[in-house]
């Protein structure tokens, strides 16, 4: 071969090597035992996860329950299935997924590998196929968890979490489960399901391949409106595990009165009224 062309040709190459993009780097789980999945193909370690006791979750009792058993099967190799938690907001949904991998953890026999959690954001389901075939040889069980999971009108990435959850031709890897919570029990809209029935030619059908997404979660986990009693109580464990003494009257007092301006009673008020207090009393608050 002529050497001008032969030349040319490797300047061709050269260039084309320098515009592709960089071989993404295996996935190394081995640095942490949590991660933030960064689009493409990334995992961001997280150093200090932002978890609260699985002691200090009341009033969730059979919530807790089931899905710590579900989370300790699966962390053995055994089945388990992937869960919804759905319902009320801050009566610790995503805390409880948080604690039960980091209760699983401190439970296995050594030298038994560590459950992974990788949290994955909303705008990122569309890459949970791809995400869920890297982690497919990985040799740890793997949580991949997204929080605050629905879909709006002319959102169609529902689709993609759809076949993850399938888990296509290949099935849903047997180290990879899925957890998510929503305030929707079936993740979409009144009124997008009311919308597909008004305007589709077969509205049944179309309803119903909107609404079959949760039916791909083998546990529903419902989380209501706590009590009066059951606020108090968190209000307690907070107190206690903050190491805050105070006079217990005066202080349900006050947070009966906080729950009553924010105009709910959840585990979310009780810890900001918690936090307030310990502000006021010049104490920090590290319960994790």
């Amino acid at each position: 071969m002529d050497t001008h062309i032969l030349s040319a040709l490797e300047r061709i190459a050269s260039a084309l090597e320098r515009l592709a993009p960089p071989v993404p780097a295996p996935l190394d789980l081995s640095v942490a035992d949590c991660f933030v999945f960064a689009p493409p193909a990334g995992l961001t370690p997280v150093p200090r996860v932002n978890r609260v006791p699985v002691a200090l979750l009341k009033g969730i009792d059979r919530a807790r329950d089931i899905l710590l058993e579900n989370t300790r099967r699966f962390a053995k190799g055994l089945p388990a299935n992937n869960a919804l938690l759905w319902g009320a907001r801050g009566m610790g949904k995503s805390s409880l997924v948080k604690a039960a991998q980091h209760t699983v953890n401190t439970e296995r026999d050594a030298g038994t590998p560590a459950l992974k959690l990788i949290e994955i954001h909303r705008e990122d389901i569309d890459s949970l196929p791809e995400l869920m075939g890297k982690l497919r040889e990985a040799p740890f069980p793997i949580l991949l968890f997204c929080d605050d999971l629905s879909f709006d009108h002319d959102d169609t990435s529902y689709k993609s979490l759809k076949a993850a959850l399938d888990g296509g031709v290949e099935g849903r890897p047997d180290n990879v489960l899925f957890y998510a919570t929503s305030n929707r029990r079936h993740l979409l809209p009144r009124d997008m399901m009311e919308n597909e029935r008004s305007t589709a030619i077969n509205p049944g059908e179309a309803v119903e391949e909107k609404v079959s997404l949760s039916d791909r979660f083998g546990l529903w986990l419902g989380f209501h409106k706590c009590s009066q009693d059951e606020y108090l109580a968190m209000v307690d464990g907070y107190l206690a595990a903050a190491g805050i003494e105070t006079e217990p009257d005066a202080v349900r007092g006050e947070a009966l009165e906080w729950s009553t301006t924010r105009g709910s009673r959840s585990g979310r008020v009780a810890f900001q009224f918690v936090q307030d207090l310990a502000g006021r009393l010049g104490r920090r608050v590290d319960i994790a």
